[in-house]
C-alpha cells in the first residue's frame, strides 16, 4: 500500500514538473529581460563625454602649458626622456635626447628627435575598474595623463615593467612619422607666434 502511495506521488510531481516548469521558464525570462532593460534606462549616453570633459581639466591642471596645448592642437603628448642610456639601454641611444609620443590608448613611443627614428613601443594599460556600465577602459585623457604621470614620475619603472616591442607592432609608423612632422611644424609656428609676442611689448 505504502509503495502505491509513493509510486503515486512521484507520478503527481512529475506531471506537475511537466506542467509548471514551462510557466516558471516563462516568468524567470521575462523577469531577467525586466532587469536588462532597467540597467539600459539606467545607462546615461552622456556619460562618457562628461568623464572625458573632466579628464581634459584634470589633464590640463597637471601638465605645462606646452604640452597642454600640444595636445589639444594634436592629440598626443610629447614627453623628454631622462634616462642616461636611454630608454632601450643601447649604445645608439647612450648620451643622446631622445623621447616618447604619448597617444591616447595605445604604446608609448621612444623616438630620437635628433632624427626622428623609432627606438621601441611600450605597451601599459590603465584599466578603470569604476564604471559600472559600458568598457573598462580610462577617458582618453585620463590614460593620457595616466601615462604622463608614469613616465615623468618614475620612467625608468614604468619602462621596465612595460611589454617593449619593435617600432610598427601596434602604431603605425607611418602615423608616428607624421605626427613628429606635424609636431617640428606646430613648434615652429609657437615659436613665431612667441617671438611676436614678445615683440610687440614696449620696452621698459
Amino acid at each position: 500500500m505504502l509503495l502505491a502511495i509513493s509510486a503515486s506521488l512521484i507520478v503527481i510531481l512529475v506531471l506537475l514538473w511537466e506542467v509548471g516548469w514551462p510557466v516558471a521558464a516563462e516568468k524567470i525570462a521575462r523577469w531577467r529581460a525586466g532587469r536588462a532593460i532597467v540597467e539600459i534606462e539606467g545607462y546615461d549616453p552622456g556619460r562618457e563625454r562628461r568623464a572625458e570633459q573632466r579628464a581634459r581639466t584634470l589633464l590640463r591642471s597637471c601638465v605645462n602649458e606646452e604640452e597642454w596645448a600640444m595636445y589639444r592642437d594634436l592629440g598626443f603628448i610629447r614627453v623628454w626622456g631622462g634616462l642616461s642610456q636611454g630608454p632601450t639601454g643601447g649604445r645608439d641611444s647612450r648620451g643622446t635626447t631622445y623621447a616618447y609620443i604619448i597617444y591616447p590608448h595605445k604604446p608609448i613611443v621612444a623616438y630620437l628627435p635628433q632624427t626622428r627614428r623609432l627606438l621601441s613601443e611600450y605597451c601599459v594599460a590603465f584599466p578603470d575598474d569604476t564604471r559600472p556600465y559600458g568598457s573598462a577602459r580610462l577617458p582618453d585623457s585620463d590614460d593620457v595623463l595616466a601615462k604622463w604621470m608614469a613616465l615623468t614620475g618614475d620612467e625608468r619603472r614604468i619602462i621596465a615593467t612595460a611589454n617593449m616591442h619593435l617600432p610598427g607592432r601596434q602604431v603605425d609608423p607611418k602615423q608616428i612619422k607624421r605626427d613628429l612632422w606635424r609636431l617640428a611644424k606646430w613648434e615652429q609656428a609657437r615659436l613665431r607666434e612667441q617671438r611676436r609676442g614678445a615683440g610687440s611689448v614696449p620696452a621698459p
